[in-house]
């Protein structure tokens, strides 16, 4: 086994190796995006629940590619405006599958689509009493997350930059300062364009990343995929082994006293 392999993390109980997560929106089609579920390595995919084919068995249904006794499905709330619409959401997903550990998401308005925080800290307190495992989106504010924590979030997902717009982690000093202060897992969730980004969102101390158009959206997803989970590994990795400290002026590699 290598280094990264025993690496475990663990949300609402669950253990798992790898510290992607991908979504399944924007892809060609099903079987691109399983190819690349595969070449990403995740163990948990995110599935928006009022975009999924539940009815018509004669179209094709993502379970039919991805096996859900295979992979951990996230149910989340992608285009609920308000908490009330985001708890109906999950609660037909728990009807349905049987699902409690749920992504939420409440966003504020269209043009952004950041977070409504207000509307989110409500969601998260109902489900929470309502015995749902909410993993909850937000915006990257040490304090918003810490009374997202309060109220019931098992993991915090500060967002790094606006949903699908790639342009990577904006504020790395509050994602730290978020990752400082939590008790449950931090994941970076959106803005990722590129293994870069993913790769710094470790480094940072993150728990792990979840992303779907910088997957879905490249030229190669399969590709892309496997660079994603390869710049996860090697982030964490980092991370785990400490990076030197950044210094004014230049230190050489190789001492100068007793030159020739």
């Amino acid at each position: 086994m290598t280094v990264a392999d025993q690496d475990t993390w663990t949300v609402a109980g669950k253990t798992f190796r790898s510290r992607l997560i991908v979504g399944t929106g924007k892809y060609k089609d099903f079987a691109q995006n399983a190819a690349a579920l595969e070449a990403s390595g995740a163990e948990i995919v995110t599935v928006a629940v009022r975009r999924v084919n539940v009815l018509d068995r004669n179209a094709p249904m993502l379970t039919d590619f991805i096996d859900p006794k295979k992979v951990t499905y996230l149910p989340n709330t992608a285009g609920c405006f308000d908490a009330e619409s985001a708890i109906r959401t999950l609660r037909l997903a728990r009807e349905a599958g049987g699902w409690e550990l749920v992504k939420l998401e409440v966003l504020g308005e269209a043009k952004t689509l950041y977070p409504d925080m207000v509307e989110t800290l409500r969601a998260t307190e109902v489900l929470a009493n309502e015995g749902f495992k909410p993993m909850v989106y937000c915006v990257d504010d040490p304090i918003a997350a810490k009374r997202l924590e309060n109220a019931g979030a098992v993991a915090i997902m500060p967002l790094g930059a606006p949903i699908g717009s790639g342009l990577g982690i904006q504020n790395q000093i509050t994602i730290r300062l978020i990752v400082e202060g939590a008790g449950v897992p931090v994941l970076v969730d959106a803005g990722v364009g590129t293994a870069s980004d993913a790769a710094l969102a470790m480094e940072l101390g993150c728990d792990g990343v979840l992303m779907n158009t910088a997957i879905a959206e490249a030229k190669d997803p399969i590709m892309m995929a496997a660079a994603m989970r390869a710049a996860v590994e090697s982030g964490r990795l980092a991370y785990r082994a400490g990076r030197m400290g950044k210094r004014r002026y230049a230190d050489p590699s190789s001492p100068l006293a007793g030159l020739i």
